[in-house]
């Protein structure tokens, strides 16, 4: 890129040529005076004249002088920054790369609430303990001192917090390493992590289900067709939340998944299997139709309160045709459903730990433990991408293996001498010998009559 020079000045001529008629105007002095050019008073006066990194040229207009000279040293001061970046990337700062790669995540569209975990952890925890630390002074001590650091920090109780904290500080030091920062290969390699305890997994049963639901009916009745959708489809809770009724086939009994909601907008599935047509039972497409005859409008205020909303500007929601809205008619948000949940959770007499993905969790078992589906059909109507997962992380034994009896293994080794087959060829041995009808064996040396 081309290094920028002084503002240029369009309403007037750099070489004027006063022996060929060209007459000052008024902007000038007596001393310095000025002549007009074919853009005089036309447009903003001054331009910031430079060359970018593609080669094309930049020719912004200002009104003043000193706006035209602050973007020409702002782009003299990105040039630099870049120079010295490619010339010595290790001499930055671990902060400058920490806002580079949530610019790079953000530009990429990546999805916002891993996003928004990502910055928390930089901002609260990495840039406090390295921010202020260059890249390539960095060493593995650096990654171990980190996670004593963070075990020694106050509000942070939890070593489930420490991992997820470290793994995004590995991410960020990786993005450091493809950015040619002169790192030992194994900074963030083999660092000893505190033993996290595996969440416990409520696997649910079918009463339990339908005691969620009946206290969801008490606590939020508009909220009950939220669990029904969990169980019966394996829904996400944003994904419950996004479901339009546009997207239900009323009479062909599917749901087209096509988005979700957080914080109230519209964003995409967790990941491309998310996104599906997905046949439902008859009985999910009965709750949805109840659900739709008792809550489709916003619940009615009193008179005294519609005046109280004129007062304070207040507008109606526009109709997004959304199966589930609040009493207002807006988009659910997670707050306030988990706030009702917790309450429906503790009435229904569940584990306090019951999350709402533990309906999916319950969906994915109930399917895999009838026997109706093969396993890839399963994986299909879970929308899970890896085959593994369906099967390691949702479908629960006790519910999978319910109400089956294994006898197999007894006709598998019925005809092989083994110790229980010995031990029942010697029952049938002392029941012989306790029949007087059959025949004893002779001794030796004994003879037969």
């Amino acid at each position: 890129m081309s290094q920028p020079i002084e503002p240029f000045d369009r309403w007037h001529k750099k070489y004027p040529k006063p022996e060929r008629g060209d007459v000052p105007c008024r902007c000038g002095a007596p001393r310095q005076p000025l002549y007009p050019s074919a853009d005089h008073g036309r447009g903003h006066r001054w331009q910031a004249r430079y060359t970018d990194c593609s080669g094309k040229e930049k020719r912004p207009a200002f009104a003043t002088w000193q706006e035209a000279r602050d973007c020409l040293d702002k782009v003299l001061t990105e040039a630099e920054r870049k120079t010295s970046r490619v010339s010595n990337p290790g001499s930055l700062q671990v902060a400058y790369f920490a806002t580079e790669i949530m610019n790079r995540r953000r530009k990429r569209k990546k999805n916002a609430n891993t996003c928004d975990t990502y910055e928390s952890h930089l901002r609260n925890h990495i840039l406090p303990f390295a921010g202020h630390r260059t890249a390539d002074s960095l060493r593995r001590p650096d990654s171990m001192a980190f996670v004593d650091y963070l075990l020694d920090k106050q509000g942070i109780d939890s070593a489930c917090t420490v991992v997820q904290i470290f793994k995004t500080w590995r991410i960020l030091v990786h993005y450091m390493l493809d950015e040619d920062v002169p790192l030992p290969p194994n900074i963030v390699a083999r660092i000893e992590l505190p033993d996290v305890i595996p969440r416990i997994k409520v696997a649910l049963s079918p009463g339990q289900v339908a005691a969620v639901a009946g206290a969801m009916r008490k606590v939020a009745p508009r909220y009950e067709v939220l669990i029904w959708l969990g169980a019966c489809a394996g829904l996400r809770q944003g994904e419950a939340f996004g479901l339009k009724r546009s997207q239900v086939s009323w009479q062909h009994d599917l749901l087209h998944i096509e988005e979700q909601r957080q914080r109230g907008r519209a964003v995409r599935l967790k990941t491309k299997a998310s996104y599906a047509t997905l046949p439902v039972d008859r009985f999910l497409i009965e709750r949805l139709m109840h659900h739709m005859s008792r809550f489709s409008e916003p619940e009615p205020v009193s008179p005294g309160a519609e005046r109280r909303r004129r007062a304070r500007g207040y507008f109606e929601p526009p109709d997004e045709g959304l199966i589930v809205t609040n009493r207002y008619g807006r988009p659910v948000l997670i707050s306030d459903f988990h706030q009702k949940w917790r309450k429906a959770v503790k009435q229904a007499g569940l584990p306090d730990r019951t999350r709402f993905h533990d309906l999916k969790h319950f969906y994915t078992s109930t399917l895999g433990g009838s026997g109706r589906h093969d396993p890839k059909t399963v994986q299909a109507l879970s929308r899970h991408a890896k085959f593994s997962e369906t099967w390691d992380t949702y479908a629960h034994p006790p519910l999978a293996v319910e109400d089956v009896t294994v006898t197999v293994f007894g006709t598998v080794f019925s005809h092989i001498d083994t110790p229980a087959g010995a031990l029942r060829n010697g029952a049938t041995l002392a029941a012989r010998a306790s029949d007087t009808s059959f025949p004893k064996p002779f001794r030796r040396g004994q003879l037969r009559a």
